[in-house]
């Protein structure tokens, strides 16, 4: 038995109408968009989580030395350890936070008393300091906390590379200029 051969628009006006399949299709042509999406809003959540902890662990930095009133080694060591805590679950290693008493002398120009540093470079004392005019009222001090973290995106990485975190915090002492080692923020 014979078949009669269909014409070409026949064929293709039947595979017009064919309805099957199509579901898979878009599929395949929105899944690699849809996942790219995701893992893009669970590279930023992350990012942003961790920016967040910086400028968190900033703010620790300078509230607990602002608390203290005299400081040794240890207890630096100790604020440092409590401040940084904060941001686990990143890790640590890629953290530096450095904390620094400034005096401003009457005429308004801040000047660095002392400086300690977790991982980073410490200012060195009597260098010069830039902050914001709303806070240079003469002959006073402020606690200074600068934090910098390096930040690995997990799968972006290729795309950013490592991107680095910073925060910084002016605090007033709480009662009085903290001392630390003996040497005086006043």
């Amino acid at each position: 038995m014979k078949t009669k051969p269909l014409c070409m628009s026949r064929l293709l006006s039947r595979f017009a109408r064919d309805k099957r399949g199509v579901s898979a299709v878009e599929f395949a042509f929105l899944a690699p968009l849809m996942i790219a999406m995701y893992l893009g809003v669970v590279e930023i959540s992350d990012g942003v989580a961790a920016d967040r902890k910086v400028t968190l662990t900033a703010g620790a930095l300078a509230n607990l030395v602002g608390q203290s009133q005299t400081l040794v080694t240890a207890d630096m060591t100790n604020i440092f350890n409590a401040s940084t805590a904060i941001m686990k679950p990143y890790s640590v290693g890629n953290l530096k936070a450095t904390v620094s008493c400034l005096k401003i002398d009457a005429s308004g120009k801040a000047t660095v008393a002392w400086s300690e540093t977790s991982g980073g470079t410490a200012r060195a004392a009597g260098s010069g300091a830039t902050i914001p005019p709303a806070l240079a009222i003469p002959s006073t001090s402020l606690v200074w906390s600068e934090v910098s973290y390096a930040y690995t995106p997990i799968i972006g990485y290729t795309i950013t590379g490592t991107l680095n975190l910073t925060d910084q915090m002016f605090m007033s002492p709480r009662q009085t200029p903290p001392v630390y080692n003996a040497v005086s923020c006043t």
